[in-house]
């Protein structure tokens, strides 16, 4: 089955120049000129990514982003934001906003689509590992990619569940921003340390009282306290 990607973008012809490329390198494409269409259609169907510009006629990007992961059936779903806008707190503000990158429209599509699947990778590192129960209310399954907090499925991103999962794996190590990087990127790292704050941030919003448990350890990383 090929991966469907969502592009929303209020230009044709970059939506044209983009569907072509995606097609080529195997993947299905849905083109969306406003968020509107894209919320319509995340309501029956559900894309696997969603490329997401941030200028659009009737939503701000960020807006956008932030329905999407709010919504309990949407909140999962990777999202790489795609912008003529490079200012620094841009990028800060959308990955605070839950999206997994953001790309400066001025790339190339190959890099778009290195960056697509970069994310694709980063679901792919602990498949076959065991369910881990970190105490009475947190439970990581890898197999079905869930978060149980008192048996309630907690919806996070693909980069959430592979930080806490990492953590899990020996709880009371603590990992650098830069190993935690490694892990989820690879020789595809692409962004900066800081980015591991918002995600560890949102990740304890999601958790709500169970991300006690996600310590900062002042000047080196994170570790799990159980």
């Amino acid at each position: 089955m090929k991966k469907v990607i969502a592009v929303v973008d209020d230009e044709p012809d970059i939506l044209h120049l983009l569907e072509v490329n995606l097609d080529r390198s195997g993947f299905k494409t849905v083109c969306f000129e406003d968020g509107t269409s894209l919320l319509e259609y995340l309501k029956k169907d559900e894309p696997d990514l969603i490329v997401l510009d941030l200028m659009l006629p009737d939503y701000d990007g960020f807006d956008i982003c932030r329905i999407i992961r709010t919504k309990q059936s949407t909140s999962h779903i990777p999202i790489i934001m795609f912008s003529a806008r490079g200012e620094s707190l841009d990028k800060i503000l959308g990955l605070e906003l839950g999206a997994d990158d953001y790309l400066d429209k001025m790339s190339s599509p190959r890099e778009l689509i290195a960056r697509i699947k970069a994310v694709f990778r980063r679901g792919k590192h602990s498949i076959e590992t065991a369910v881990i129960k970190l105490n009475e209310h947190i439970t990581i399954d890898p197999q079905k990619y869930q978060i149980l907090v008192s048996n309630k499925k907690i919806k996070v991103t693909t980069t959430e569940f592979n930080i806490l999962h990492l953590l899990a794996m020996h709880p009371g190590w603590v990992y650098s921003r830069n190993q935690i990087l490694d892990h989820l990127w690879g020789n595809d790292k692409i962004v900066i340390d800081r980015t591991i704050d918002v995600h560890i941030r949102n990740l304890r919003e999601k958790l709500g009282d169970a991300g006690k448990i996600i310590k900062n350890v002042r000047g080196v990383g994170y570790k799990l306290e159980l």
